[in-house]
């Protein structure tokens, strides 16, 4: 998956659809952007949908390189959920945000 779609979904308020760790989910886009190492990722809370730590719902942090078959959902994002902060520190360089 590109950044660009994350950040379309983010900038849309809608929610995306991505399958991850071979669940399907629905995550909320709060932060696209790159670690340290050069690896894209997006912060995003999951809002339904499966996970390999057995928690459906809440914060994750998602390599875009491990996202396949994603989709902006019809759904609409409630973003920013409680306890986002902008300045993501998991990020060294940001490439879009709430």
């Amino acid at each position: 998956m590109h950044t660009e779609t994350a950040c379309q979904a983010l900038k849309a308020g809608k929610c995306l659809q991505v399958s991850y760790d071979g669940f399907m989910r629905i995550v909320e886009v709060h932060a696209v952007g790159f670690t340290a190492e050069g690896n894209a990722v997006m912060r995003v809370w999951q809002v339904s949908g499966g996970s390999s730590s057995n928690e459906p719902v809440g914060w994750k942090l998602l390599t875009l390189a491990e996202a396949r078959a994603s989709a902006i959902a019809s759904e609409a994002s409630a973003a920013p959920r409680r306890g986002y902060r902008r300045g993501d520190p998991a990020m060294s360089r940001i490439v879009c945000q709430i």
